[in-house]
């Protein structure tokens, strides 16, 4: 199950302080860029500022799948892991769609992270392009 709004009783405080401060993170990044650069150039400055805010992020984590018991090495990349309990994925592309959505479950199903966002931020207003998933 997900809630792709309103999950903030859903995600210990702690985690919610954490996503605070992502969206915070993102909005300074989007107010000064603006929408039209490739995602590795956000990811990047997002976990710069990040940093800056002294949260700790990790970038490009893999991330195995299980079946049947089997690790397995598929080649799945979080974009950004901050302080290991909130995964953001980041995207620069014309419109969100289902499929980014499924994406972003997956990857908090096999990290077993709660908490996720999914950003885009090739939007003219960036709370447009913000999706925030609880698993």
């Amino acid at each position: 199950m997900h809630d792709e709004h309103d999950g903030a009783e859903a995600v210990s405080p702690e985690v919610n302080r954490i996503g605070r401060a992502v969206m915070d993170a993102a909005f300074a990044v989007h107010r000064e860029l603006g929408p039209g650069l490739l995602e590795s150039v956000y990811e990047q400055c997002l976990a710069l500022e990040l940093r800056r805010l002294r949260v700790r992020v990790e970038r490009q984590i893999a991330v195995p799948v299980t079946f049947r018991e089997e690790r397995i090495d598929a080649g799945f990349r979080l974009d950004l892991l901050v302080e290991r309990q909130v995964v953001v994925e980041v995207k620069s592309i014309d419109a969100l769609a289902s499929i980014h959505t499924a994406q972003l479950l997956t990857y908090l199903r096999f990290s077993q992270v709660r908490l996720g966002y999914l950003i885009n931020f090739n939007s003219v207003r960036l709370k447009d392009g913000f999706r925030r998933l609880v698993l």
